[in-house]
């Protein structure tokens, strides 16, 4: 089967690149300038400055929100990728599924006869047992170059052929490797500084990994979550706009945030070089002398969180980025790396159209 089209590549943005389908996390579209009551917490917790790892476990990311317009498919039977070991489990794409034409059946009956059985390519990728893939094909469940199969006998050439299960894309080619590194403060997002400070490379090196290059940048003092791939085309599209991927910080400041900051900054506020503003803002903690605050974004420019809250007159004491698109920093320790599930891999690849 040949390779449907795809869209054409942008650039690379600096300060956690944008796009995304949806804004996607829980609390996207809602307003809460003022702290809400809820039960005690310990003081890093409360947004002091105890490490990015009590950050995370305060507010490990918030959840995929659903979009809006016609309800999702829902999925049947054994999960994709449901023995898999290490990443996050984040369950099917929410899309919209429709059944194969007649003509599409023929053209998926009639495929090449030299390429690989399409649950044999499945089963390799880790989806499931042969077995099950073959249920999932049959139920509807898998998409080949945009063409629902359902059936289980079709053979496809993996080198050229995208596959989507449950909505996921499954990257077939074991050469593609993505990462989530945990960036520490007074780290530079590049692989080399020339004025000799840390930089992503030194903990690459520590890793055995010196050949991946990193999707958009934090700025030297901001902390948290920094994708890591050598998949070309998936980094320029995460990191371009068009595609408008959401990013979630945390944020803290001095004092007290007055009442309207957050409907102000969900408005717009004009910044030198031109209109910004968040998609999500609600105050996480509030405590004596500091306030912890969580915006959802999808603006790409360079140190666009600290600028707007410079605008209103609140400098960030610290700043932590605790999610892109469906990746959630969690609990990761910080100048740790970890690989992507296959799920994470394939709600990424969804995310920018892959």
């Amino acid at each position: 089967m040949t390779q449907g089209s795809r869209p054409g590549r942008g650039n690379q943005r600096s300060e956690g690149s944008g796009n995304g389908r949806g804004r996607g996390a829980s609390g996207a579209g809602r307003s809460n300038d003022k702290p809400r009551s809820s039960t005690p917490r310990s003081g890093s917790e409360r947004g002091t400055e105890g490490s990015t790892g009590s950050w995370s476990k305060a507010h490990g990311g918030p959840k995929q929100a659903k979009k809006s317009g016609a309800p999702a498919k829902k999925y049947g039977g054994p999960k994709a990728f449901g023995k898999e070991r290490f990443g996050q489990s984040l369950g099917p794409v929410d899309a919209v599924r429709t059944k194969p034409t007649q003509r599409a059946q023929a053209q998926a009956a009639n495929s090449d006869l030299e390429g690989v059985r399409l649950q044999k390519v499945m089963a390799n990728a880790g989806v499931a047992s042969r077995r099950v893939c073959e249920e999932m094909i049959a139920n509807g469940r898998v998409e080949v170059n945009g063409t629902l199969i359902v059936e289980p006998g079709v053979r496809i050439d993996p080198e050229r052929d995208r596959v989507h299960v449950d909505g996921m894309r499954l990257q077939l080619n074991a050469a593609m490797q993505y990462f989530v590194f945990n960036k520490p403060r007074n780290v530079v997002s590049t692989m080399e500084d020339p004025e000799g400070r840390k930089c992503v490379a030194d903990f690459l090196r520590k890793q055995g990994q010196t050949r991946l290059f990193h999707v958009g940048r934090l700025d030297y003092q901001t902390e948290g979550l920094l994708l890591l791939t050598n998949d070309g085309e998936a980094a320029n599209r995460l990191a371009h706009p068009s595609y408008e991927v959401p990013k979630t910080y945390l944020v803290q400041v001095r004092g007290t945030l007055p009442a309207g900051i957050g409907a102000q900054m969900k408005k717009g506020i004009k910044l030198e070089d031109g209109w910004a503003s968040v998609d999500s803002f609600r105050i996480i903690d509030s405590t004596p002398g500091h306030m912890l605050v969580e915006v959802i974004l999808h603006s790409g420019r360079n140190r666009i969180v600290r600028r707007l809250f410079d605008e209103v007159g609140f400098p960030v004491t610290r700043l932590v980025r605790v999610q892109v698109g469906p990746i959630r920093l969690g609990d990761q320790k910080q100048g740790a790396i970890r690989p992507l599930g296959n799920q994470e891999v394939g709600h990424l690849l969804a995310m920018v159209g892959m």
